[in-house]
This record gives C-alpha cells, structure tokens and sequence, in this order.
C-alpha cells in the first residue's frame, strides 16, 4: 500500500491509498516543491526550485536550474525512474515543470506535469 500525497481520507475515512504509478509521480512532486533544510532527517533533500521564481531568467540560470533538477531526480529517484526530458518554465509567480521518464519497474514510459503559483 502506497499513501496518496498530500495525505487525505478516502471515503471510509481510513488514509488515502494509491498505486504504484501515482505513488512514484507524488514522490517526484514532493522532491520538485521541497526546499533543500526543509526535512528534519533529511536536510539536504528537495530541489530548490521555489527558491528560483523570483531569480532573473537567463539562458544561464536555466541551465543551472536544469542541471540542478536531474541531479536531485537521479540522486533521489534514479532507481524508480529513468529520465528522459525535463522542461522548466517560469511565468511570473507560476512554475510550470514537464517530465517526461520511465518507470524502471514496469518499463512504462510517463509524462507529467508539474505547476505551483508562490502568488
């Protein structure tokens, strides 16, 4: 049993549960919109990507922020999945992440979809 994130009830009122598939996309999720010190046992965890919604864009910074992102998603979840693209885009306040990878599990290629508006 996989818990559905972010943690609700189902309609039993017993914790959420989802599948393998889900369950892999809401760990992706938390690794993206997770602040580096954020997690007590695990401070280094997270991307620091919410950090770079109010940076400049550049040609620069994007290609640090890319970089940045597939070394966490490797270091993280390398063994869960095998990515294939990444796209960043930032839009005023709103961060927009695509993902395109493989789930090594069951070899099943996925794409998702990523948003947070900081406003």
């Amino acid at each position: 049993m996989n818990i559905d994130y972010p943690l609700h009830f189902d309609g039993r009122g017993r914790t959420a549960a989802t599948d393998g598939n889900d369950h892999i996309r809401d760990m992706i999720e938390q690794l993206l919109f997770t602040n580096p010190g954020e997690r007590v046992n695990r401070p280094d965890f997270g991307s620091g990507l919410m950090q770079m919604v109010f940076a400049p864009n550049s040609p620069e910074l994007a290609a640090a922020l890319q970089f940045t992102l597939q070394a966490a998603l490797q270091r993280y979840l390398g063994d869960l999945i095998e990515l294939q693209t990444l796209d960043v885009g930032a839009q005023d306040s709103t961060l927009s992440i695509v993902l395109k990878y493989v789930v090594r599990r069951t070899s099943q290629s996925r794409t998702d979809s990523f948003t947070r508006s900081t406003a």
